[in-house]
């Protein structure tokens, strides 16, 4: 039996006993959560470094986000609370619209 031991979705033990194979979960305490949250988000990047086509991109972004809603609300924050954050960011210092890239900087 294949061991995987990662953070997964909350509907895969359904999916997974929809196909008639039996998996074993455990549900993570707070910090060890944070900790396999933090490494599904560097797999997720990774994946979506990977991705060949705009439809694949568009996938892996969106189990990041997804992967973000769950950590803002670890740190206590709600998805509203982390967009005003984001919004108040892009105001001061503004997005990635234009995208600059930036050199060097003369002393």
């Amino acid at each position: 039996m294949p061991v995987y031991n990662k953070l997964v979705r909350d509907n895969i033990p359904v999916i997974i006993a929809k196909t008639g194979k039996e998996a074993h979960f455990r549900t993570l305490g707070e910090s060890e959560f944070l900790l396999e949250a933090k490494k599904k988000l560097h797999e997720e990047l990774a994946e979506y470094e990977q991705a060949n086509t705009d439809e694949e991109a568009v996938e892996e972004l969106a189990d990041l986000l997804e992967l973000i809603h769950a950590l803002a609300k670890q740190h206590g924050a709600t998805v509203e609370q982390l967009e005003n954050v984001r919004s108040e960011k892009a105001v001061k210092r503004g997005g990635f619209n234009e995208a600059l890239f930036l050199v060097e900087v003369a002393e």
